[in-house]
C-alpha cells in the first residue's frame, strides 16, 4: 500500500496507517517507537503522527516513554480470546441479519466482490497492511448495511485493538490466500438469503483470530 499521506486529514489518516500496522505486527509489542521517525516515513511532519500515537495511548494500544518515544502495549493471549469471543457474538448473529437484507446487498455486490477480490491480491501479493485495510471495508462496509452505527463502532474498535501477527508468517507460507478466499462465499451465502451458512462461513473465518493469525 502506498504509505505517503497526501490527502488534508493527515492525522486521521496516520492514525489509520499506525492502527493496521498495531494489528498486523509492523509495530512490535515493548518496541519504542519515534514519532519522528515514523513521520519521516510516512512523508509528514512530526505534528499529525504524534497525535495519532496520542491517541492510540488514550485507547490502551501504546504508552508513552518519557524522553524516547511511544511503546506498544503487549495484548495478552486471555485479552486476544476476549475480543474473539466479543466478535464472534456481534459479528455472526449480525451477517446473519443481513441475509433478511439481501436487496441492499445485491445493489452492491459489484463492490463488495471488488474489494473481496482485491482481499486476495493483496494475499498473493504478501502485502499484509494492504490486507486488512480490504478486509477491514469488507466486513465493516457490510454491517453499515444493517444501518446501526454503534455496532459498527464497537467492531471497529474491537478490530483495531486485535494482534494478528502470525499474518505475516502465514503470508510467507502461501496460507494467507486460502483465507484471503473466504470472503466472496461469505458475500454470496448473503445474497443468497442463507442465515446458516453465512453463521458458518463467518465463524470459520472468525476462528484464524485465535488460530493461524495468533
Amino acid at each position: 500500500m502506498e504509505n505517503l499521506l497526501q490527502q488534508t486529514n493527515l492525522r486521521d489518516q496516520a492514525l489509520q496507517v499506525l492502527k493496521l500496522r498495531l494489528v498486523s505486527g509492523d509495530l512490535q509489542p515493548g518496541h519504542i517507537y519515534s514519532a519522528a521517525a515514523l513521520a519521516l516515513e510516512l512523508g509528514v511532519s512530526n505534528s499529525p503522527v504524534r497525535e495519532a500515537m496520542l491517541t492510540l495511548v488514550n485507547q490502551g494500544l501504546m504508552e508513552t516513554v518519557k524522553n524516547r518515544g511511544f511503546r506498544v502495549v503487549p495484548l495478552s493471549e486471555k485479552e486476544q480470546q476476549n475480543i474473539y469471543d466479543l466478535r464472534i457474538l456481534l459479528e455472526v448473529p449480525s451477517m446473519s441479519r443481513l441475509c433478511r437484507a439481501t436487496e441492499a446487498v445485491l445493489a452492491r455486490r459489484e463492490e463488495f466482490s471488488k474489494i473481496a477480490s482485491d482481499i486476495v491480491a493483496c494475499a498473493k501479493a504478501g502485502d499484509i497492511v494492504g490486507y486488512l485495510e480490504m478486509d477491514r471495508r469488507f466486513h465493516l462496509g457490510l454491517l453499515e448495511i444493517l444501518q446501526n452505527d454503534h455496532l459498527v463502532t464497537i467492531v471497529e474498535n474491537l478490530r483495531d485493538q486485535s494482534r494478528q501477527y502470525g499474518l505475516r508468517a502465514l503470508s510467507e507460507r502461501g496460507g494467507l490466500v486460502q483465507s484471503a478466499l473466504e470472503h466472496q462465499p461469505i458475500l454470496e451465502a448473503v445474497i443468497a438469503g442463507d442465515p446458516t451458512l453465512t453463521e458458518r462461513l463467518m465463524t470459520d473465518h472468525l476462528s484464524h483470530l485465535v488460530g493461524d493469525w495468533a
